[in-house]
């Protein structure tokens, strides 16, 4: 008899939010590290840098029930001066990357968060394999850079897509649409 191997268990549902907890702050400096470090080869052991001391951290939380289980993506956000904010480090678990809400989820809320805090420009130095992503979630490219090595694209959110967030310490539920794996 054979039998047909089953797909890994998702949770059904994450919450997109501001890391509130030390658990999620670090949840999310693991994740980081596995995929900016370990996975993609970017760092050598860490890749905190001088940004990460003003910056705010937010987290993907897969939800068991109402339990919350891990931090599976992170990104985080901060404001280089008055009115243009920054995003960078957005990373999703290996294993939930075929879940299509998260990262589109971390961005949304991540320029949300900084246009209720007065952002008028939000930037970030994306990967350049990600461009479409942002394409598709109203983000113009700026220029073509080279940072630490690999090709990235700053791009520029469209702050009139995302209205501004006043809760996101709260922020907003994912429903995983699956994608093929």
């Amino acid at each position: 008899m054979i039998f047909e191997p089953f797909a890994p268990f998702l949770p059904s549902e994450y919450r997109i939010k501001f890391a509130t907890e030390s658990w999620e702050r670090a949840g999310a400096a693991n994740l980081r590290r596995k995929v900016f470090c370990e996975e993609q080869g970017i760092f050598s052991g860490d890749d905190r840098d001088d940004i990460d001391a003003h910056a705010i951290p937010l987290v993907a939380v897969s939800l068991w029930g109402v339990a919350a289980d891990g931090v599976v993506g992170t990104v985080r956000i901060h404001e280089a001066e008055p009115g243009v904010w920054w995003g960078s480090r957005l990373a999703v678990e290996a294993g939930h990357r075929r879940v299509g809400a998260l990262g589109a989820t971390l961005i949304r809320l991540a320029v949300s968060s900084a246009h209720a805090r007065g952002a008028k420009t939000f930037l970030a130095h994306v990967q350049s394999q990600n461009a479409l992503l942002f394409q598709k979630l109203h983000w113009d490219v700026r220029a073509a850079v080279d940072l630490h090595g690999h090709p990235h694209l700053r791009m520029q959110a469209d702050l009139a897509h995302y209205p501004p967030c006043r809760t996101p310490e709260i922020g907003f539920q994912a429903l995983p649409s699956r994608k093929a794996a």
